[in-house]
């Protein structure tokens, strides 16, 4: 019996309804659960970074697997310590210093603002006083206190997932049932970590060759916390798009907070921005391109997708995300064309398309 335009449409609400339903809860669960998921997604990159060096390590130099693998974790446990405690102390020192020169340099902005003329100069009195620019900073400093216990779980994590490397395609292998499916989804796992680290390691050069020119320019013009803004800088910088922007919008505001002088933050800001532009839109761009063949647009969906649920944390991870979410789509039929839009010539996975 042939079912009636109206039974189709029927089923078609109920479908629609159910998908929105499920997507409500979805983002339901990644808003509620984001401590913990970011600190999974973290700690899957750095086990996807860890594993090949591990194997190499172990087949290269003919070091038993264990000893590999409790040396990277050692490693991994020394080095998110120290990175999580560097940037809490970066951050502290950027927002103490700011706060304390917070008079002197609202001293400096009136003197500036009195060349706008007297309706100029009360505008901007108006919004400097409703923007609370001292708790904003003290609540930035809060945030990054988080950092430690964040690594602690992400070292939890990575922790148990090299105890249960061994076992993976074992697993992957009575999941599916089939032993050619198992192939293929260790074949686009391997697809996923590799462009992934591609992009890391990529990334972590330009970040920092950025942090290094900052400090610098800051070094050369005598100014104070050169190495706070340098780490500032590199970290920011892996946010696409935005990062190097909110980098330089810091850099120059520090700038003027430090000397108080409009001559030496214009120098400094042109300096700046002549960095984050030949490095950040030549240089970035030449060397990510081929890895990642991510559509422009899609990033900006996906870093205020995930910016909007985890914050500064999605922000960062809004890439490697895209890319493991566009090589699914495109090995599943029905939700290619979704992996078509998000990459950049519409081939979503080079890597296994000819196999």
């Amino acid at each position: 019996m042939t079912p009636s335009s109206e039974d189709v449409l029927r089923q078609r609400l109920q479908t629609g309804f159910l998908g929105i339903i499920a997507f409500s809860l979805i983002l339901f669960l990644l808003f509620q659960a984001r401590f913990v998921l970011i600190c999974l997604a973290i700690a899957i990159i750095l086990f996807s970074l860890t594993s090949d060096a591990i194997h190499g390590i172990s087949t290269r130099l003919k070091v038993p697997n264990w000893l590999a693998t409790t040396l990277a974790l050692i490693g991994i446990t020394l080095g998110l310590i120290w990175l999580s405690t560097t940037i809490m102390t970066q951050v502290n020192e950027v927002v103490g210093r700011a706060i304390a020169y917070t008079e002197s340099v609202q001293i400096a902005l009136s003197s500036l603002i009195e060349r706008f003329g007297p309706e100029a100069q009360t505008r901007l009195m108006a919004a400097m006083t409703e923007f609370n620019i001292t708790g904003w900073l003290r609540s930035l400093a809060g945030q990054a206190s988080g950092l430690l216990s964040g690594s602690l779980l992400v070292i939890l994590f990575v922790g148990f997932m090299f105890a249960e490397r061994t076992w993976l395609p074992v697993k992957v292998e009575r999941l599916t049932g089939d032993p050619a499916q198992a192939v293929r989804i260790r074949q686009i796992t391997a697809s996923i970590m590799r462009r992934v680290n591609r992009y890391l390691v990529v990334k972590t050069v330009v970040s920092a060759l950025t942090g290094m020119a900052v400090w610098l320019i800051f070094a050369l013009g005598r100014l104070e916390l050169a190495g706070a803004v340098a780490w500032l800088t590199f970290v920011l910088n892996f946010i696409p798009n935005i990062g190097s922007v909110i980098a330089w919008a810091i850099t120059v505001a520090l700038a003027f907070v430090l000397t108080g002088d409009p001559t030496m933050t214009i120098i400094v800001g042109i300096a700046c921005l002549l960095v984050h532009f030949v490095l950040g839109n030549i240089v970035d761009p030449m060397l990510t391109g081929q890895t990642l063949q991510l559509s422009s647009f899609g990033i900006i969906l996906s870093l205020a997708f995930w910016g909007a649920i985890w914050g500064i944390a999605g922000a960062f991870l809004a890439v490697p995300i895209m890319v493991a979410v566009m090589i699914v789509c495109w090995h599943i039929p029905w939700l290619r064309p979704v992996a078509v839009l998000l990459s950049r010539e519409g081939l979503a996975d080079t890597d296994t398309a000819s196999r």
